[in-house]
């Protein structure tokens, strides 16, 4: 997700496509196998608007996060059937849930409990440090972590989707700098983008390291105890931080690593991936908002051409 703190445009790369969140509205468009850009748009208040907790610092980082993973989910899953990847249907709740539950069960296997136990396994090199076993612990899950996303960047249809995420940085790029949403504007800018959801990830990894190493060595079921239940957490303290350097200039060292990750999870984007991006984009405005835009200049053509539902 590029969506953070105090964004007015956040998004995400989906199969073929871009989903683009703005203040009031969430959208999701595609490039069909026939060509055609469909879009699909969905009215989604802010948070903060519908939930009291959600303007509660710390609590605002997980409930936000949920969000974005139950969003993420149904934009991938509307994606696939309209790229034809998959059948079309609708997306049921339970799926939703399931498919959080599988996805955290997946992270707390891969990027928690393996590098305890290599960690563990290499406690007779050091003996008894609970300051080694922890930075071992931590430079694991940053090896795992940065190791799974290039690993997963090999296959071409993950460069693909990889692609349309540069395309969605470029235009939340061109839009926030107020330029006319044309394709040679939008291409002058990084496929980078400092408010990146890969930023948040990182910030999670390294906040870990901390404050793993600040609890010292437990025994064997504390320590489990304690990575799974400082989820959440973590998660909180790691969108405060990441908040906290979007509204702050002499902050912004806090996206720096993130921002090397995205060597990896962007790329420059084909024209044609530009206007999905740019498609989902006008989906997700508000009709004042878009007239907005329009009144900047042109707007690149194969957008405006895009079916939208």
């Amino acid at each position: 997700m590029s969506r953070a703190p105090g964004a007015s445009v956040g998004g995400q790369a989906v199969i073929e496509g871009v989903m683009m969140r703005a203040p009031n509205k969430w959208a999701v468009a595609v490039r069909r196998p026939d060509g055609i850009i469909e879009a699909v748009s969905h009215d989604l208040p802010r948070l903060s608007s519908r939930s009291r907790w959600a303007r509660v610092p710390f609590v605002r980082g997980v409930l936000v996060l949920g969000e974005s993973l139950s969003l993420g989910f149904r934009a991938l899953t509307w994606s696939a059937a309209k790229a034809g990847t998959e059948e079309e249907g609708e997306v049921k709740r339970y799926q939703v849930v399931l498919s959080m539950v599988f996805a955290l069960a997946f992270f707390i296997a891969v990027f928690m409990l393996v590098p305890l136990a290599v960690a563990r396994g290499m406690e007779h090199v050091w003996g008894e440090s609970a300051i080694l076993f922890n930075v071992v612990d931590g430079v694991i899950r940053v090896a795992l972590f940065v190791g799974y996303i290039w690993l997963i960047g090999l296959s071409k249809e993950i460069r693909r989707v990889f692609a349309f995420h540069g395309a969605e940085h470029k235009t939340i790029w061109a839009y926030e700098s107020g330029d006319p949403l044309t394709l040679e504007a939008i291409q002058r800018y990084s496929p980078r983008h400092p408010r990146c959801g890969t930023n948040f990830l990182m910030i999670v990894v390294l906040i870990a390291l901390i404050a793993f190493t600040m609890l010292g060595r437990p025994a064997w079921p504390w320590l489990i105890t304690s990575r799974v239940l400082g989820i959440p957490i973590i998660a909180g303290l790691s969108y405060e931080v990441l908040k906290l350097g979007a509204d702050r200039r002499w902050l912004h060292f806090l996206a720096v690593p993130g921002m090397w990750l995205q060597a990896l999870t962007t790329r420059q984007p084909e024209g044609d991936q530009v206007e999905v991006a740019v498609a989902s984009l006008l989906a997700a405005l508000d009709p004042a908002e878009r007239e907005s835009v329009e009144a900047r200049g042109p707007i690149v053509a194969g957008a405006l051409g895009a079916e939208y539902t």
